[in-house]
């Protein structure tokens, strides 16, 4: 893979991650989810309106049945009285406050019934909220596990194609090894079998010197190559 390619592959990849990390389906999962709570509240809270108004109307028609008993009980001690008239006002007003505690008893078995549906509509979409918050909680451990798993099979498959890159410079780098050791070998056994003018004068000291200096050539050779290898290698990362 030549220096363009693996670019246009690095950049293709950065893309193609930022693009779906602005698609990230658990993100998306946790507005719908939020949005859910949201009505639920809506729904407690109206729940919350409905029984608030409910016991106030219900502590209205308590005090307006006080008062029912109290002309009840006026009108009973104005006949005892012998006053008719007294006792006929009493019930007048009474029969006045007696509509007003039936226009409450409507009102008030509208508010249970309103109240009833809510509570009933409050229950069902807890269980739903809850049903799809165990849902998405799933979805997300799935999406996070399979997003894992493509980085880290992404990150093992950029290792093998780098690694066959090295892997390539050091059987190059091995067979220049094995190359300069042969050609050091031969050298030496022109010089042993004379082919080679020896310039050193031919006695023993003289090979031995000769001998060192072919070492210390293929030694400082090794480390050149070495050296290359090393710099092939931090190209190719």
């Amino acid at each position: 893979m030549g220096f363009l390619d693996r670019m246009s592959t690095v950049v293709q990849a950065k893309m193609e991650k930022f693009v779906g990390r602005m698609e990230d389906p658990r993100e998306t999962l946790d507005l719908s989810y939020e949005k859910q709570l949201k009505l639920l509240q809506d729904v407690k809270r109206g729940v919350a309106e409905v029984t608030t108004s409910k016991k106030r109307m219900e502590m209205q028609k308590a005090k307006l049945q006080m008062n029912l008993d109290k002309l009840d009980s006026q009108a009973r001690d104005a006949l005892q009285a012998g006053r008719e008239d007294l006792a006929k006002k009493a019930l007048e007003n009474k029969a006045a406050l007696q509509g007003q505690a039936e226009h409450l008893d409507r009102q008030i078995a509208d508010l249970t019934e309103q109240q009833q549906k809510l509570v009933a509509a409050e229950s069902r979409l807890a269980t739903k909220v809850e049903s799809f918050r165990t849902r998405k909680e799933s979805i997300k451990a799935q999406y996070s596990a399979a997003e894992a798993q493509v980085r880290i099979t992404e990150s093992v498959t950029g290792i093998s194609e780098e690694m066959a890159d090295v892997g390539m410079a050091v059987q190059k780098a091995e067979e220049k090894t094995e190359n300069m050791k042969a050609r050091s070998a031969a050298l030496d056994d022109l010089l042993e079998s004379g082919t080679l003018t020896d310039y050193t004068g031919g006695d023993e000291l003289g090979r031995e010197i000769a001998q060192a200096k072919a070492k210390s050539s293929v030694d400082d050779e090794l480390a050149r190559m070495k050296a290359e290898m090393n710099i092939e290698i931090k190209e190719l990362k």
